[in-house]
């Protein structure tokens, strides 16, 4: 992402494990470790793709250290595709070797979210995020797990208007029985062409909005 970038070999149940780090924007108060879940792999999902990386640079902006992995199977990891199963078996190793202390946040984008979502309902009480962000949840394709209520404040859902790989209203009816609220964008479609710097500000404001909450 940028000359501060430093590679990380991680492993897991399949094998290897690539993954970057970045470090937190220079001057801000550091926050934790921001994992971050990228798209589905048969589809060309990679820790690369650009809402993955707008998602990161987010985080850093805001004094998180962001990681960013690829799933088994995909670039340098081990394994083959195991439909979320062993993926979610991947961002639990990531998280307990990149940051097993101290505080941390989840995001993901499309089949990434729904991976980060299982990772959660593993985590939860035991630990917490204490922030999680999820774009282009795939809840039409997978059975997304519910958020646990009180992680409601600390969690953003965006999702494109005009979505055709995911429809907006497969989202809604994910969010619905939750009373949790999703972000549109408008006009927006899966992977926010022309829109990632909205997408990134919308992340920004939310994670700032957080640190000035007052307990």
């Amino acid at each position: 992402m940028n000359s501060r970038t430093e590679k990380l070999a991680l492993h897991g149940a399949a094998g290897a494990i690539e993954a970057l780090r970045d470090p937190p924007a220079v001057g801000t108060t550091a926050q934790g470790v921001a994992f971050i879940a990228h798209p589905h792999p048969l589809f060309g999902g990679t820790m690369d793709n650009k809402v993955v990386q707008t998602l990161a640079r987010a985080f850093v902006t805001c004094g998180w250290t962001s990681v960013r992995f690829n799933f088994r199977g995909v670039g340098g990891s081990a394994g083959t595709h195991d439909e979320g199963r062993g993926e979610t078996e991947d961002l639990l190793s990531v998280i307990e070797q990149a940051a097993a202390q101290g505080p941390i946040a989840l995001a993901g984008f499309s089949f990434g979210a729904f991976v980060t979502m299982n990772a959660l309902a593993r985590l939860w009480p035991a630990r917490e995020p204490q922030q999680v962000v999820l774009v282009g949840t795939a809840a039409s394709r997978f059975e997304v797990p519910p958020l646990p209520a009180p992680a409601h404040d600390r969690t953003l859902v965006v999702h494109g208007e005009q979505d055709d790989t995911v429809a907006l209203g497969a989202v809604m009816d994910w969010a619905r029985p939750q009373t949790l609220p999703v972000t549109v964008v408008p006009g927006g479609g899966h992977f926010f062409h022309g829109q990632l710097p909205l997408l990134k500000n919308l992340v920004v404001r939310h994670l700032r909005a957080d640190e000035r909450r007052v307990p």
